[in-house]
C-alpha cells in the first residue's frame, strides 16, 4: 500500500473492487496446478514429448507468478487453515517449500533493494551470474526460512521433509520408469530461471523511488508472451490485490504512472 506522502491514490480510491475474487476465479487457479501437475504423466505416458514439457514450464509460471503468490499475500480470501495448506501444497508440486517462498517474499517487498533482500539479489548482478543463482536460490531461501524462528518454521520443516521423500521416492521409482525423476528434474530446473524472470527482468535496484525501482511494462506483445503477469510495479505498490485484477488495477493507475513521467516497456506494440 502507498505511503501517505506517495503519489498514488489509496485502495480506497482506486476501488475495492479489485479485491473482488469470485468463486470461479478461484476454482481455476487452485486447480490448475493440481491438473497441470497429472497432465504431465498422462501426456509423457503416451509419448506425447512437446505437451508433457510445457506442463512442468506452466506449472513453474502459474505457481510462483499467480497462484502460489497469491496463496503468499493471502488475496484469495482463503480461510487462514485453507490457504496454508494450499499454499504448501501447491508449491510442493513443484518441490519447494511454499512458507520458505512467503519468508523469502515478504522480506523482499518490505527490503527490496537492500542487501539483506536474497530474493532479488539477483537485480544487482550480471546475467551470467544471475543465472548461476537461480540454481541454488531456492536451497538458500529454505535454509534462511529454516533458521528464522516464527510459526512458519513447523511448516517450513514438513515441507523439507516432504520434497526430500518425493526425490527418494522417483529414484525407488527409476527401475520401473523414469518419469517421477525426470518430473523432479524439470520443476527443480524450472526454478533457475526465476532470478532472471521474476528479478532482473522486472526490478531496477538503482531506483531512488519505490515507482522507479520496478519497471513498468504495457503492451499486448509483452501482455501475450507473459500471459498478463508483467505488472510487478502495479504488485508492489498495491500487494493486497490478487494477480486476475492486475490488468484492471494497472489501467487504473496508469493516469499516475504518467503525471509521473514513467515511461513504459513495449515490445512491437
Amino acid at each position: 500500500m502507498p505511503s501517505p506522502d506517495s503519489p498514488f491514490p489509496s485502495l480506497e480510491e482506486l476501488g475495492r473492487d479489485l479485491l473482488r475474487v469470485t468463486a470461479l476465479r478461484r476454482a481455476i487457479s487452485l486447480v490448475t496446478p493440481f491438473a497441470l501437475g497429472t497432465l504431465f504423466f498422462v501426456f509423457a505416458a503416451h509419448g506425447w514429448l512437446i505437451p508433457a514439457l510445457a506442463c512442468p514450464v506452466l506449472l513453474s509460471f502459474l505457481t510462483y507468478g499467480s497462484t502460489s503468490h497469491d496463496l503468499v499475500h493471502r488475496t484469495l480470501r482463503l480461510p487462514h487453515f485453507t490457504n496454508e495448506i494450499l499454499l504448501a501444497a501447491i508449491e510442493l508440486i513443484t518441490l519447494r517449500s511454499g512458507h520458505a517462498y512467503r519468508v523469502s517474499h515478504l522480506h523482499h517487498h518490505a527490503r527490496f533493494p537492500a542487501e539483506d533482500d536474497i530474493e532479488a539479489a539477483a537485480a544487482r548482478l550480471p546475467l551470467s551470474r544471475a543465472l548461476l543463482d537461480g540454481v541454488t536460490l531456492q536451497y538458500r531461501l529454505y535454509f534462511i526460512a529454516f533458521r528464522k524462528p516464527g510459526s512458519h518454521r513447523a511448516w517450513v520443516i514438513c515441507e523439507g521433509v516432504a520434497i526430500a521423500l518425493a526425490l527418494a521416492g522417483s529414484l525407488v521409482c527409476l527401475p520401473w520408469t523414469p518419469l517421477p525423476a525426470l518430473y523432479c528434474a524439470l520443476v527443480i530446473a524450472g526454478s533457475w530461471v526465476f532470478p532472471i524472470a521474476t528479478v532482473i527482468i522486472p526490478h531496477n535496484a538503482r531506483g531512488a523511488e519505490p515507482w522507479t525501482q520496478t519497471r513498468l511494462f504495457r503492451g499486448k506483445a509483452l501482455s501475450l508472451l507473459s500471459m498478463e503477469h508483467l505488472y510487478h510495479l502495479e504488485h508492489h505498490l498495491y500487494p493486497q490485490v490478487p494477480h486476475h485484477n492486475w490488468p484492471e488495477l494497472a489501467r487504473r493507475l496508469d493516469p499516475y504512472f504518467a503525471r509521473l513521467g514513467i515511461r513504459p516497456i513495449k515490445l512491437l506494440f
